[in-house]
């Protein structure tokens, strides 16, 4: 078996499927990448037994067909190190010798690689109650860059440890929760024509948003058990998590009494000054908002430090003291791209409702943040 590839085109495929390998594998089998040559494309296939990518690469002068597997750290290191050139795959049949020529021979890699048969099977047939439809692939990032940070860590609720999607007909809404924080993104860039619902895991989540170019149609099949993403190049299988995502709009509120807006940028900077001078075990960050001005306040009795500033807003009410954690707020302000955020606000013990002052076209997104309790300000 024999072919020519870039070696480029090559590193950029086998650099997005190896972010599927863990660092620690149950079976050494999947420290290595599936190579397979096929219609003289060449298939580049990383699994970790629960989510599997495969990525496409094309190549010039194909000669035979098989699949033979090779150390993934290996290669990836070797085609980091090559100039944008054409690189010539020599395999040996028998033995599986791998022999990697470019420029005319000057430069000449000599490894083993080992039987394709070995890898663990990776073809999985969806259920037949499986729902498909195709979105372009910035629906799906979007959701998942919104919301990403707002997913749970508490291994109690396992299924608030990922972004649960739910598919409407006339859109898809991405929502994730940690019972503290709660992120809903609804995004209507596609109209999936299908009903269902998943909850994919943090790991699955941030391959798709690290692996499938923006601007491309994704065409996605999900059923009881998996998920399925496929663009032109690139196919990835991941594992969903099991058990009912919380009914989001329930907690919700519908209505607010007062709404504040305030600049993104000075609130946020204002907010990571003050924090620094905060418990850093509380990490509360105090908020006095006036009809024209709030003021933050961060104390650390333990080490007698404080901080206070004042920004402008624009405040509906009188006058409202109300405590969140600063980590969460700086999340929030980081992940909203406007101007101007607008906070919806009830009092000081009920949720806080952040969104951007003005929406990407065809999408919401909506942010809650329960509140901290305050004694004094």
């Amino acid at each position: 078996m024999k072919f020519n590839v870039q070696s480029k085109a090559l590193y950029s495929q086998a650099s997005a499927v190896s972010k599927v390998i863990n660092s620690k594998n149950p079976m050494p089998i999947l420290n290595n990448f599936l190579v397979e040559l096929r219609d003289s494309t060449l298939f580049i296939t990383a699994s970790d037994l629960e989510n599997t990518l495969t990525a496409s690469v094309p190549v010039l002068e194909a000669e035979g067909e098989g699949k033979f597997c090779v150390d993934a750290r290996r290669l990836t290191d070797l085609l980091k190190s090559m100039p944008e050139i054409g690189i010539t795959f020599n395999i040996n049949d028998d033995n599986l010798a791998i022999e990697v020529t470019y420029n005319g021979d000057k430069g000449k890699f000599d490894f083993i690689g080992i039987n394709g048969n070995e890898y663990p099977s990776t073809e999985i047939e969806p259920e037949e109650d499986a729902i498909n439809f195709t979105a372009p692939s910035n629906q799906l990032l979007n959701g998942i860059d919104n919301t990403m940070f707002a997913v749970g860590t508490d291994q109690l609720r396992p299924q608030m440890m990922g972004i649960f999607l739910d598919v409407k007909e006339d859109g898809i809404t991405f929502v994730a929760t940690d019972t503290r924080k709660l992120v809903k993104y609804e995004s209507c860039l596609s109209a999936p024509g299908v009903v269902g619902s998943c909850i994919i895991p943090v790991k699955p989540a941030t391959v798709i948003k690290n692996v499938f170019p923006r601007e491309t149609p994704v065409s996605v099949t999900i059923d009881s058990k998996r998920a399925l993403f496929r663009s032109e190049t690139i196919t990835f299988s991941c594992q969903l998590l099991k058990g009912k995502f919380p009914d989001y709009n329930r907690v919700i509120p519908t209505s607010s009494a007062y709404t504040m807006t305030v600049d993104r940028a000075t609130l946020l900077s204002a907010l990571r000054r003050v924090a620094v001078f905060g418990d850093q075990g509380q990490n509360q960050a105090k908020l006095r908002i006036t009809p024209t001005e709030v003021t933050i306040k961060a104390v650390d009795n333990n080490y007698c430090t404080s901080a206070v500033e004042s920004i402008s807003c624009d405040f509906s009410g009188t006058e409202m003291i109300i405590g969140f954690s600063a980590p969460y707020v700086m999340e929030i302000f980081s992940t909203i791209s406007t101007e101007e955020v607008v906070i919806n606000l009830t009092d000081p013990s009920r949720p806080g409702v952040f969104m951007p002052s003005e929406n990407a076209p065809q999408s919401e997104l909506l942010m809650l943040l329960m509140p901290m309790n305050v004694s004094d300000f």
